[in-house]
């Protein structure tokens, strides 16, 4: 991770292994995610912190920049297509807007009844999403960053092992005042954490 000399750190929090996380940042406050171990998903939905009928939508940021993937230069789009954050530091090259967020129901159909219990990154955005008033009804397609979702030329993806590695990270620019959410994965069920979610940080600086 580097941080420029004139940044200020405004927060620096490490994210326990299957945890949430969430944060308001305003316009021209960067947010730095380092992979602390490697090969950990962090799931990721933002919000214009003003309205937040405003959201990422995965269908306006494909489209209008002609790629499924993620990476320096990528500006993550609103339903209204006005950007709300943009990355501007990539150290791993490759990100994923189509994989979604794990659930006790998707569990459950992709891995057997028995999965059914275990904590999904639905619970976390749903727990966290409640300290700004989001709901069920607020949950959209959502960024993987780290996550590894290759598409094969006849449409058929799948989740693999990941591309990162250790104390690599990214960082996205907030374009407007925005809410963020976060689900630290707590899949075990497929290769997303190396069946073993571990930590990340988050770094917010200005």
């Amino acid at each position: 991770m580097s941080l420029t000399a004139t940044a200020t750190v405004v927060s620096d929090d490490t994210v326990e292994r299957r945890g949430p996380w969430s944060k308001l940042l305003t316009a021209g406050q960067s947010l730095t995610i380092v992979d602390l171990h490697g090969n950990q998903a962090v799931d990721f939905l933002v919000y214009d912190a003003h309205d937040t009928a405003i959201r990422y939508s995965a269908q306006q940021t494909m489209a209008r920049q002609g790629n499924i993937f993620l990476t320096t230069g990528s500006t993550l789009l609103a339903n209204t297509g006005d950007a709300l954050m943009t990355i501007v530091e990539d150290e791993v090259g490759r990100h994923d807007t189509i994989g979604g967020a794990c659930s006790k129901e998707s569990n459950s159909l992709r891995y057997g009844a028995h999965t059914v219990h275990e904590h999904a990154c639905v619970e976390n955005f749903l727990a966290e999403g409640a300290r700004w008033g989001l709901g069920k009804r607020d949950l959209v397609s959502n960024v993987n960053f780290y996550m590894n979702v290759p598409v094969e030329p006849d449409g058929v993806l799948g989740i693999v092992d990941g591309i990162s590695a250790p104390g690599l990270s990214l960082t996205l620019r907030a374009d407007r005042d925005v809410i963020v959410l976060v689900s630290n994965c707590p899949q075990i069920n497929n290769p997303c954490n190396g069946f073993d979610p571990t930590p990340v940080r988050m770094v917010v600086t200005a």
